[in-house]
């Protein structure tokens, strides 16, 4: 084939492939946990495919916690012993894991709370925002029970009295009534929030000032 028709398949590819990334995902609006992981998902993806890196350390940490109490359940239950000279260790790994469980949902409910997404800082190669380059994002969703509106939050990860820029979407906007997800819609809302931090239009004006001054 001459070079026309090469470009011509080429382009052809190109082109199932976009239909194929562009793919409607249909929800069932009724399934509000679904509705809200569909969402936190999109608003992860869009701020990591383009401006911000994911940042596992807690992740780390939380991993390591459950495949330690995970440890400790299985020397109870396969523990080469007879029963009644296995009670001082069934006892020692039980109350371990129930430890390391606790920690864990300490961690979920006073340090995770309703955050959906930590960052690493922005490098100064990418950004003029020296905020920005010292701290990660902290990025927070809200989607109350029985309610339409989803919020966004992003935040400063480890900034005391960090300032924020919030949003809120009724979800009939990225969704229609039988369940399509508007990704790209939502995608484009995030970013234009994100440049909203990024150029320091904060929503918690007062606070930030107060913490400069």
């Amino acid at each position: 084939p001459d070079e026309d028709t090469k470009e011509t398949t080429k382009d052809g590819e190109e082109e199932v492939f976009e239909a194929d990334e562009l793919e409607l995902l249909q929800v069932d609006l009724g399934d509000m946990v679904k509705l809200k992981q569909i969402l936190d998902e999109a608003v992860a993806a869009a701020l990591l495919d383009k401006f911000l890196e994911e940042d596992y350390r807690l992740d780390n940490i939380k991993l390591s916690i459950m495949v330690s109490a995970c440890l400790f359940a299985m020397v109870a239950q396969f523990a080469p012993l007879p029963f009644p000279e296995s009670r001082p260790i069934l006892g020692a790994c039980c109350c371990c894991y129930f430890i390391l469980s606790g920690i864990l949902q300490l961690i979920t409910t006073f340090i995770d709370k309703d955050s959906i997404l930590l960052t690493k800082p922005v490098p100064s190669t990418k950004t003029s925002n020296t905020t920005l380059q010292k701290y990660g994002v902290r990025v927070r969703s809200q989607f109350p029970r029985f309610s339409e509106f989803y919020t966004i939050i992003l935040e400063f990860q480890g900034m005391e009295n960090s300032p924020n820029v919030e949003q809120r979407w009724s979800v009939g906007q990225f969704f229609d009534k039988e369940g399509m997800f508007d990704e790209i819609g939502l995608q484009q809302e995030i970013e234009a929030l994100f440049l909203r931090l990024e150029s320091g239009k904060y929503d918690n004006k007062l606070t930030s000032s107060k913490k400069h001054d």
